[in-house]
């Protein structure tokens, strides 16, 4: 018995590895990134699950009823994703888009790393079906946060038959989507983590990183970071300057001004002290014999 768990355990292993990767081991989900979705919280679906999501969904969570995605799902659909994004020829050509506030960062963090084009932030219809508008916009292919938030160039690229691929949860419909990548988009850790992914995979297909070679980009570059807490934080961070001293308060042993003189190599003996200046007699505010009865006409 022992003899047939281990050949099924063998096959078993054979089969998901066909499944992620193709059969090559390279191409195979590796255990730090499968670690870094966990903690990114990547595999946490929805309560409500679309029939067209069921094949992306593992089981249900009992205490909160949330979904559970199958992560090497996910993973197979960022390296078809990639696969894809990297056969355009024209990187401007590959169009990102994401309205919601915590995914704009990754977004532009994507297309500063693979050269395309990022639409961060409202998106302004017509942009792809109209070309009198002066920001028309031909995109090859589009990749979208969120098909519920970014329905609008969804329907326009759909019009013009322009491949679709989208980070999708568990409730989301499928309709005009080419890729569904499933996972958690509604987090800004998890958001965060997938485009990383998908940034990565997409430099190392193009040869442009080596894939034995860990990416030397942090995925914190890719995290929302909140404005207002920035704030708190540099506000926390600032050292705090102490008050000057009264002089009454201060150490004459310390207090170098209140010396009798200061003595400079070669310039001899300069000032003494802090006292006040005397004036000559008849010489009114200066040593300078003024007639203070002058007008200043």
């Amino acid at each position: 018995s022992s003899g047939i768990n281990a050949e099924y355990g063998d096959f078993e292993l054979l089969v998901n590895l066909i499944v992620m990767s193709g059969g090559s081991n390279v191409l195979a989900l590796d255990e730090n990134d499968l670690r870094l979705m966990l903690v990114a919280n990547v595999h946490i679906g929805t309560t409500s699950l679309n029939h067209q999501m069921k094949p992306y969904v593992h089981e249900r969570q009992d205490a909160s009823g949330h979904y559970i995605i199958r992560l090497d799902k996910t993973w197979e659909k960022i390296l078809l994703a990639a696969r894809a994004i990297a056969a355009v020829s024209c990187k401007k050509d590959v169009f990102a888009i994401g309205s919601r506030v915590f995914t704009q960062r990754a977004i532009l963090k994507f297309a500063s790393y693979t050269g395309s084009t990022a639409i961060a932030g409202r998106f302004t219809p017509g942009a792809f079906t109209n070309q009198k508008q002066s920001g028309f916009k031909e995109p090859r292919i589009l990749v979208v946060s969120d098909p519920k938030s970014d329905h609008q160039p969804l329907h326009e690229v759909s019009s013009v038959c322009i491949p679709v691929i989208a980070f999708c949860s568990i409730d989301a419909k499928l309709d005009f989507v080419d890729i569904a990548i499933p996972c958690n988009n509604q987090s800004d850790d998890s958001i965060a983590v997938v485009w990383w992914l998908l940034t990565r995979e997409v430099r190392r297909i193009r040869g442009e990183d080596v894939r034995t070679q860990p990416w030397n980009v942090m995925v914190d570059l890719f995290l929302y970071r909140d404005p207002k807490e920035e704030e708190k934080q540099l506000e926390i961070e600032e050292p705090q300057y102490d008050t000057a001293l009264p002089a009454g308060d201060m150490d004459p042993v310390n207090n170098w001004l209140g010396d009798d003189a200061v003595n400079v190599p070669g310039m001899g003996e300069l000032g003494a002290g802090l006292g006040p200046v005397p004036v000559a007699a008849g010489g009114g505010w200066s040593n300078l014999d003024v007639d203070t009865t002058d007008a200043w006409n």
